[in-house]
């Protein structure tokens, strides 16, 4: 089994800023890229920012320059700094891990965790 949890949304102002976290925990056996996605009401899932388990960064245009994406490969943990947020970021962040387990050494899946609740008030 493994599991994503994430933590760190809530509400902030426009301008504000927030840091998402994402701990992978679990029969893990190795972590290869992580990433953020967000899905605002309405709308399709869509990707935030990812990053390799060599540290090769990739963001969505509409963040670039306000987040950036790191990880810390000894915990399993994918961090997400969000600065000069503004309404349109509004969303539940998701974080995304292809993770090869224990008993699958050889295979990655996808994990996702169960979301946290951003939201930007104007």
């Amino acid at each position: 089994q493994v599991h994503l949890v994430e933590s760190g949304g809530g509400l902030v102002q426009a301008g504000g800023s927030l840091r998402l976290s994402c701990v992978a925990s679990g029969s893990i056996f190795s972590v290869n890229d992580m990433g953020w996605y967000r899905q605002a009401p309405g709308k399709q899932r869509e990707m935030v920012a990812a990053v390799t388990s060599g540290g090769s960064t990739n963001y969505a245009d509409s963040v670039k320059g306000r987040f950036t994406i790191s990880r810390d490969n000894a915990k399993n943990t994918v961090y997400l700094q969000m600065n000069s947020l503004n309404p349109e970021d509004t969303a539940v962040y998701y974080c995304n891990a292809k993770i090869a387990t224990m008993s699958r050494k050889f295979s990655t899946f996808p994990y996702w965790g169960q979301g946290t609740q951003v939201t930007v008030s104007s």
